[in-house]
């Protein structure tokens, strides 16, 4: 039993690590939409290998938050979005 506490908070740190390096990659480094794409897909698989069954928990609480990164990095400074 506590050999299996052991292994899940081993996965918990991982996915953690994973989570906070891909947004520090997303918010600072130069990369093409494309590449932040990229890195957004291969963290989703990464962290799935940990967690095979939470797809739709990672869709949920992780991909919101990494395209809320991209749109702010992307989205053209200064435009009004149709507002006056």
């Amino acid at each position: 039993m506590d050999r299996l506490v052991r292994e899940e908070n081993r996965k918990m740190k991982r996915l953690r690590f994973l989570v906070d390096l891909t947004e520090a990659i997303l918010m600072q480094a130069p990369l093409t939409v494309q590449e932040a794409l990229q890195l957004m897909d291969n963290t989703k698989r990464a962290v799935l290998e940990l967690f095979p069954d939470k797809e739709e928990v990672y869709d949920l609480i992780y991909t919101p938050r990494f395209k809320r990164i991209l749109a702010e990095r992307f989205t053209v400074s200064g435009s009004n979005s149709g507002k006056n």
